[in-house]
């Protein structure tokens, strides 16, 4: 019988018990291929992350699964995962090998403790949505006449604008048929004051409500700069997860399509292992 250690680190947060939970297999060299996706639905995280020593010129090589596919890109186990990983080797930037190419992760320090980390995103590709009749319908709410698009950086996410942040915080959409409807997840999202909210919904992928989604969030400042919300270069802090008890801050700039960077903070809450 073989033991596997795992890390959970809250992410997108600087206080344990908000975030987006992600689950870190520091040494996953030994766990069966077969086992790999049976243990991310055990954990039953967004995601969680299994590192291996890197193949290429990056510190380490990462695979991301949530609980029913592995994703090639997602961005709250990138920035956990650099926080968990860089913390002990005492850098400044780690690169990750991911199924979407090497991503820096730009670290910030008090002393020796990492509190802030910046990833750089791969480049999201963009079309129109073409459901907006039926998307409105299972959200329950109208969105405002910005273009309903769906970007791809990873998982997909369909950008939907309300008039309020009241009316995305009210949302109560059908989840059973937004699963039927669509693989992607919806991105629904409104200005509030100098902040955006955001909530995100997956249940395609078994999870019904994500609490912090940095694969949304880097699509969205491009979004919103490419539709004149905001201008190129200018960073928007967005707040999230707070309907399900897990509020979340992300910071978010697109200075162009091929250069979007994502950031937040952080915080270890828990070690612990699994035999096989």
């Amino acid at each position: 019988m073989a033991t596997f250690r795992f890390v959970i680190a809250d992410v997108f947060t600087d206080v344990p018990f908000g975030g987006n939970q992600v689950a870190v297999f520091t040494d996953a060299r030994g766990i069966p291929e077969e086992q790999l996706q049976p243990l991310a639905r055990e954990i039953n995280y967004s995601e969680t992350v299994f590192v291996y020593p890197a193949a290429g010129d990056g510190h380490a090589r990462i695979r991301i699964f949530m609980p029913n596919i592995e994703l090639p890109f997602a961005g709250h186990p990138i920035l956990g995962t650099a926080f968990v990983l860089a913390q002990p080797l005492q850098l400044d930037e780690i690169l990750l090998e991911t199924g979407s190419g090497l991503v820096p992760v730009r670290l910030d320090r008090d002393g020796p403790q990492v509190v802030f980390g910046w990833m750089s995103q791969p480049e999201p590709t963009w079309e129109p949505f073409e459901g907006r009749a039926e998307l409105s319908a299972i959200l329950g709410a109208t969105p405002t006449d910005l273009p309903l698009e769906l970007y791809r950086q990873g998982p997909g996410h369909v950008l939907a604008e309300l008039s309020s942040a009241d009316a995305v915080a009210e949302l109560t959409p059908d989840l059973g048929a937004l699963a039927r409807f669509m693989d992607e997840g919806a991105a629904v999202f409104a200005r509030d004051g100098e902040r955006w909210k955001l909530r995100v919904f997956v249940p395609a992928f078994g999870v019904p409500e994500d609490p912090a989604t940095g694969s949304a969030a880097g699509p969205l400042s491009l979004h919103l700069a490419r539709h004149g919300r905001i201008g190129f270069g200018d960073e928007i802090v967005i707040r999230q997860g707070v309907e399900i008890g897990r509020p979340s801050t992300l910071h978010s700039v697109a200075r162009s399509a091929a250069e979007i960077e994502v950031g937040g903070c952080a915080v270890v809450v828990a070690r612990g292992e699994f035999r096989l």
